[in-house]
């Protein structure tokens, strides 16, 4: 195999810009062979667009089990993405699978199964962990740089979206097509970079969400969540597509230091002395321990997209090891499901996640979810990616 050639399975806002990717040359070792589409229009309006000789299927399915490829990119609305991975997964293609992984764990679940029995690579497209600064986030953690972990917050409320835009796709933030709204659509990037970033998942979650708030939508447009962690940390997650001007700040407080991300900057507070033995023993009532601070500004490479798709082209052809396992995905639908849970029941929800219990309030929400008229419409979602523009 000289070459990775890539199935596209929906070609509206994001396949789209996957296929410019492929077309364009940007993936060194992967080329587009093949892409589906349920819509005529789409796979038509591709074609023009992005030329290429690749074939056009009407369904997954039939990419999937006809088409000329070795992986598969899913890029289709959430609910599908379990059982599209599933079968492509079993026929031992490779996936990638857009975020999130699916819209409630029990599907998640099933796919990550199937996907350790199976022979080919699976990954999540989580592109902002091609971020440099997230990156030295994780690895300031991980080597202790802030001490333990006392207390984690994420505001991130730039994901600013007008009416028009919800109107622009029949399945958006409906609870039968998305499946949620600003936490399933707009915050899987950052419910897993959190993790990611703090080595652990919160144990315990209660959340207040917000349904249609600012929007004349059935889904959460609106969250504010309070965090415990098993190492008896505590954190609070807000998001919002009604706010603007909006915030994009991330901030960790260790026993020894304080990392904070905003503004395409990151700054790291060192201290030499532990913090609670500190405030144990400092004889004096407001002083405060002595820090150190470094400002690392935005810079060196950011792949975003390309990077995850050039990762796994590469680890494909076992180039490069793959870069995210996407048997990871499940952690952020079970925070999102957390959340979720959380403000349905009006109760504290621990972690794992009760699957049945879940679901089983996901589904009297898919029954009373009302049908929205009109074409989807494709628009412009470049200053979407991570809420950074």
């Amino acid at each position: 195999m000289e070459k990775v050639k890539f199935g596209i399975i929906g070609v509206g806002n994001m396949g789209t810009s996957h296929l410019g990717f492929l077309t364009r040359g940007e993936v060194k070792n992967g080329v587009c062979t093949a892409i589906a589409d349920v819509k005529a229009e789409r796979l038509k309006a591709a074609k023009s667009n992005y030329p290429g000789e690749y074939a056009c299927y009407s369904s997954a399915e039939e990419l999937i089990d006809d088409a000329d490829v070795d992986a598969v990119i899913i890029a289709v609305p959430h609910y599908s993405h379990p059982p599209l991975a599933i079968r492509a997964l079993k026929r031992g293609l490779n996936v990638i699978c857009e975020k999130p992984a699916g819209v409630y764990t029990r599907q998640v679940r099933e796919m990550n199964e199937v996907a350790k029995a199976s022979k080919g690579l699976f990954t999540m497209m989580y592109n902002q962990r091609t971020n440099p600064l997230y990156i030295r986030m994780h690895d300031a953690v991980k080597n202790g740089e802030i001490g333990e972990i006392r207390r984690v917050n994420w505001i991130i409320t730039n994901w600013f979206r007008t009416q028009f835009y919800y109107d622009s796709g029949a399945w958006r933030a409906t609870w039968k097509g998305e499946g949620g709204g600003v936490l399933m659509n707009q915050c899987p990037h950052q419910l897993d970079l959190l993790q990611w970033i703090c080595g652990m998942m919160p144990q315990k979650v209660r959340a207040f969400c917000h349904f249609g708030k600012w929007h004349n939508i059935e889904t959460e447009d609106d969250v504010t969540a309070y965090l415990e962690f098993p190492n008896g940390a505590t954190g609070a997650f807000i998001t919002s597509t009604g706010d603007a001007p909006g915030t994009n700040r991330f901030e960790i407080l260790g026993s020894r230091g304080k990392l904070v991300c905003e503004k395409d900057t990151l700054t790291i507070c060192r201290s030499q002395v532990d913090l609670q033995e500190f405030l144990m023993t400092e004889p004096s009532g407001f002083a405060n321990p002595p820090f150190e601070t470094e400002v690392i500004p935005q810079s060196g490479d950011n792949p975003q997209h390309v990077g995850i798709l050039n990762n796994f082209a590469n680890a494909v052809l076992g180039l490069e090891p793959l870069y995210v396992d996407g048997q990871e995905g499940i952690k952020c639908v079970e925070l999102i499901d957390s959340m979720l849970l959380s403000a349905w029941k009006d109760k504290a929800v621990s972690l794992p996640v009760d699957d049945d219990e879940y679901y089983a309030e996901l589904k009297k929400h898919i029954d009373s979810s009302r049908e929205k008229a009109g074409e989807d419409i494709l628009i412009d979602n470049s200053m979407s990616y991570g809420g950074t523009k």
